[in-house]
């Protein structure tokens, strides 16, 4: 069964915003070790940015696959 572009894009941004929370976290967790010090609102800023690159990814990617699998369909 085929996958709509809507749905495609709900599920990159549902993976992505899951993604979101685990940056962030880990971007507190980590960033000091390598000795880099930011807020909080530095690393949500910061992980805003990576979200929406890693949004338009997932969704170029998923429509690159999904023609891929449509046209060896034929």
């Amino acid at each position: 069964m085929k996958q709509s572009r809507a749905m495609s894009l709900v599920e990159a941004i549902a993976n992505v915003a899951v993604g979101y929370g685990v940056a962030v976290v880990t971007q507190i967790l980590i960033f000091p070790v390598f000795g880099l010090h930011t807020t909080l609102a530095q690393n949500l800023k910061m992980g805003a940015v990576f979200t929406v690159v890693s949004i338009a990814r997932s969704f170029a990617l998923r429509r690159l696959f999904e023609a891929i699998r449509v046209r060896g369909a034929r």
